[in-house]
């Protein structure tokens, strides 16, 4: 062996690196408490590809490597970090995470990944408890929301309409649901018309009163809908679609109801906020993403079968080289359900977290951060400069800031340009979003050490940026 192969494997030297990678890491949680430091050190897309096109380890080490993706990367452990929906990862999920990696077992047969296809087998049964199934509910842990969601939908067209030819196959969904969702359909080789984007209501949930007649024009068309999929909560603002509406409508027409609560689901744990999440119970399946609301990460999903034996319809097939027999519903072949083959064992990360911590740890995290989102809103509402869009349900606000006598389209610039400044500044990190032609910035609270204190700053500093920017528009 080589010098270079047999110190790469060297185990003083992964000691080594690994003492001061903890110690920078350590560092790092720490410093991102501090207010006068940077949530993000932007640069433009050509100016970061060129730092590393070009990056010199000559006279650096992996400490200093490491060092250097800290700094150029977007800091979610900030509490000024309100965008995107990204968990601070729990740092001992993170240290489960270096354990996984080490270990490298996959999950695609359970010789592959024993421990971790036990421990996933435990995690389901005490997450699909939580949502309300009884023991016939089963699932999995797979790779992100989208793919969960893909899975879902591939298991609802089997199970419902799989002698259908595909140009009639259809399903009806909000107009406000994740993009993932339509994606999917486009993977499964439904066109356009055929994906039914139900209105939405004022308060931006599906509007369910929508759904008999969308049904009988579908049909009036010769269209089989197979799925209702129902938003727990939407993404742009956060609103959770009737699920005990829609979960009544499916069962009078025999159509499978998927909920796609990648975002909210963590909301189970809540005793107070799991109201939100009424009928979830009644889904024939369900996503969630533990990177979203429990703290996983990335990235790291649920999906949820009320009945177990369906999480085996998507993906029947033979493999002799992984199973000597071909038998039903065998809970520890994993690959037999999931979408992967390979598959790393990540429901370690989670399972720690639990043992650990309790389940209550849950509850307090996602308690914490629809508080905060409902305490902003609130300050938001009583400014006469800001426009707030509707109450929040969960942890994400959207609001505007107002010019009196502008049009919609002058105040859109103005709010463009507040959140690209942001962007730049690197103070605090917000997103936006449109919503009805207009453009609000937009706000997910996934941190639980963010306080009113940095929401007033944030505020204060929109209102000094347009006092500004708006000798421009």
């Amino acid at each position: 062996m080589n010098e270079k192969l047999k110190e790469l494997y060297n185990a003083e030297t992964f000691r080594e690196n690994g003492y001061d990678l903890i110690d920078l890491l350590a560092d790092f949680l720490t410093d991102s408490q501090r207010a006068e430091n940077k949530v993000n050190n932007w640069l433009p897309p050509s100016e970061q590809l060129e730092y590393w096109e070009n990056y010199d380890t000559s006279n650096s080490s992996p400490k200093q490597f490491f060092a250097d993706i800290l700094e150029k990367s977007i800091n979610v452990h900030h509490p000024k970090y309100m965008g995107h929906q990204i968990s601070p990862t729990a740092p001992l999920a993170a240290l489960s995470s270096l354990v996984v990696s080490i270990v490298n077992n996959g999950a695609a047969v359970y010789e592959m990944g024993a421990a971790g296809t036990a421990i996933e087998k435990v995690i389901i049964n005490k997450i699909a408890k939580k949502i309300g199934f009884d023991e016939n509910a089963d699932g999995f842990v797979t790779s992100g929301g989208s793919l969960a969601n893909l899975t879902a939908l591939l298991t609802a067209r089997k199970k419902i309409c799989v002698d259908s030819p595909i140009g009639n196959q259809a399903v009806m969904v909000s107009s406000e649901a994740h993009y993932s969702i339509e994606k999917a359909l486009r993977i499964m080789g439904l066109e356009e018309e055929n994906i039914i984007k139900i209105p939405i209501n004022e308060h931006f949930n599906m509007k369910t009163s929508a759904l008999k007649d969308s049904y009988h024009e579908a049909q009036a068309n010769g269209k089989k809908i197979f799925a209702v999929v129902g938003s727990a909560p939407s993404t742009s603002t956060g609103s959770h679609d009737n699920l005990e509406e829609i979960a009544r409508f499916c069962n009078e027409h025999s159509i499978w109801f998927h909920v796609d609560a990648a975002h909210g689901g963590g909301a189970i744990f809540s005793t107070k906020y799991r109201y939100l999440l009424a009928g979830l119970e009644k889904a024939d399946s369900v996503t969630i993403d533990g990177h979203k609301m429990l703290m996983m990460p990335s990235i790291m999903s649920f999906l949820f079968f009320k009945n177990g034996s369906d999480s085996y319809a998507a993906f029947k097939q033979r493999a002799a080289y992984l199973w000597d027999k071909e038998k039903n519903n065998e809970w520890q072949d994993l690959a037999k359900r999931t979408f992967e083959c390979t598959k790393n064992i990540m429901s370690i990360q989670f399972y720690a977290i639990l043992k650990f911590y309790g389940e209550g740890v849950f509850d307090d995290f996602v308690t914490r951060l629809y508080d905060v989102a409902k305490m902003f809103a609130t300050d938001v509402a009583v400014r006469q400069d800001f426009e707030l869009l509707l109450q929040p349900q969960a942890n994400i606000v959207c609001f505007r800031y107002l010019v009196e006598g502008w049009t919609d389209s002058r105040l859109n610039q103005l709010n463009r340009a507040i959140r690209e400044y942001l962007l730049k500044e690197g103070d605090f990190y917000i997103v936006q979003t449109t919503i009805n032609d207009n453009v609000y910035l937009r706000i997910t609270f996934m941190n639980p050490n963010t306080t009113g204190i940095h929401t007033a700053k944030l505020l204060k500093k929109i209102q000094a940026l347009s006092s500004f920017l708006v000798a421009y528009f």
